[in-house]
C-alpha cells in the first residue's frame, strides 16, 4: 500500500512546504492506514531524514507506529544513523518486494520514498493507494507519477475530504 502525500499538481517532494491541513482527519486517516501495516519500505533518503526525527518524536499516531514497525531500507551502502527495527537491503526492491509479499502478515506500507514508490508502480506492485492530495499547487518538485509509465486501470474504492479541502483518496488496482 502506498500512501502519499500530494499536491493538487501531483508534486510529492517536501510536502512540508505546501501541506497545511494537519487537522484530525488526517490523522485519523492515517491512523486506518498504519493499522493494518506490518511492515513499512523506505528509500534511503526518507529513511535518513526520518531517522533524525522519528525516533525521539511524540507526534502520534505515527511515532509509536515507525519505531516499533519494521522498516526495510533500500541502500547501497550501510545507513549513517541506527533506528531500531531496520532491515537494511541491498538487493533490488522489486525482487525483495515480490517475496515479502508472499509472505504471511498484514499491508506493507511505502510512505515517502518517491523513487522506491515509482520502481514498485512501475513493477505493479502496489495494490492500493492511498493519497492525501492537498488544496495547495507546489509548482515545482518532484511528481509521485512521472516515468512510472502506463498502468491499468485504478478503482476509486473510497473518498472523504477534510474541512480545509484535503483530498483523501483510496485507489485499488483494477486488473
Amino acid at each position: 500500500m502506498l500512501y502519499e502525500l500530494l499536491s493538487l499538481d501531483g508534486v510529492a517532494e517536501e510536502p512540508g512546504d505546501w501541506m497545511h491541513d494537519s487537522g484530525r482527519p488526517i490523522f485519523d486517516n492515517l491512523a486506518g492506514i498504519i493499522e493494518r501495516q506490518d511492515d513499512i519500505l523506505l528509500g534511503r533518503g526518507t529513511y535518513d531524514y526520518w531517522a533524525g526525527y522519528w525516533p525521539t518524536s511524540d507526534v502520534e499516531p505515527f511515532a509509536s507506529f515507525i519505531n516499533q514497525t519494521p522498516k526495510h531500507v533500500f541502500t547501497s551502502s550501510p545507513p549513517d544513523q541506527e533506528w531500531a527495527n531496520t532491515v537494511v537491503v541491498d538487493r533490488p526492491a522489486t525482487e525483495y518486494v515480490a517475496e515479502l509479499k508472499r509472505s504471511d502478515g498484514g499491508d506493507i506500507g511505502i510512505h515517502g520514498s518517491i523513487t522506491l514508490a515509482q520502481s514498485l508502480l512501475s513493477a505493479g506492485l502496489v495494490d492500493e493507494l492511498r493519497l492525501v492530495v492537498s488544496a495547495a499547487i507546489a509548482g515545482s518538485g518532484r511528481r509521485l507519477f512521472d516515468g512510472v509509465g502506463r498502468h491499468p486501470m485504478l478503482e476509486l474504492v473510497a473518498s472523504e475530504h477534510t474541512p480545509q479541502g484535503t483530498l483523501l483518496l483510496t485507489y485499488s488496482r483494477h486488473d
